[in-house]
């Protein structure tokens, strides 16, 4: 049975571009929505020009009420039915009433070699510790931020003169190869974790 794939983002939405594609043939899943908080998320009209449904959840008109965001949020997904939620970009942290609601379901790709730095300003981070290498990490998402079971991760080496920047674009190269093998091995209940060089 095909597996129903909604993708939640906020911004450009490259991942979701690159888990769309990757969606053809013989692939156990196919996208059902792409669903973001911010009405002017480039990754929506991505979408709309690759066929797949949109909506926005405006979290703004909702303040400090998170609760009522998310329920708005799974209205909007109820009427999809996705079997799987990936979140790809999607900047807002959800509550673990949310995420228990989907929790074994609900995938998130973060830009770094987890468990080191969860959160914001990954890159700069890994530099200003001197690491050799950073990454990408695909998890399942749980109530703890950044802190589910590691799905699959991809590393790339740090070079000389890198800047956040710099290093942030050859990690997002990896995301797009590694959030695809994942969503795939995962659309078929398989969580063995891949781990690209």
């Amino acid at each position: 049975m095909t597996q129903r794939v909604a993708i939640l983002l906020s911004g450009g939405g490259s991942n979701m571009v690159s888990l769309v594609d990757s969606m053809t043939g013989d692939h156990p899943a196919r996208p059902c929505l792409v669903l973001s908080n911010n009405a002017g998320a480039g990754g929506l009209e991505k979408a709309r020009a690759r066929g797949v449904p949109t909506a926005v959840v405006d979290h703004r008109p909702y303040g400090e009420d998170r609760s009522a965001f998310e329920a708005a949020l799974n209205a909007v997904l109820a009427d999809h039915a996705p079997d799987i939620l990936c979140l790809a970009g999607f900047m807002r942290v959800l509550t673990g009433g949310f995420v228990q609601e989907w929790q074994g379901r609900m995938l998130n790709i973060h830009p770094s070699l987890l468990p080191k730095y969860r959160g914001l300003h990954t890159h700069a981070r890994a530099l200003a510790a001197g690491d050799a290498e950073a990454g990408c990490t695909v998890h399942e998402v749980t109530p703890e931020l950044d802190e589910g079971p590691m799905l699959g991760q991809a590393r790339v080496p740090a070079l000389p003169g890198d800047t956040p920047d710099s290093l942030a674009a050859r990690v997002l190269a990896e995301e797009h190869v590694l959030y695809p093998a994942v969503l795939r091995r995962f659309a078929m209940n398989d969580r063995t974790p891949i781990l690209l060089p």
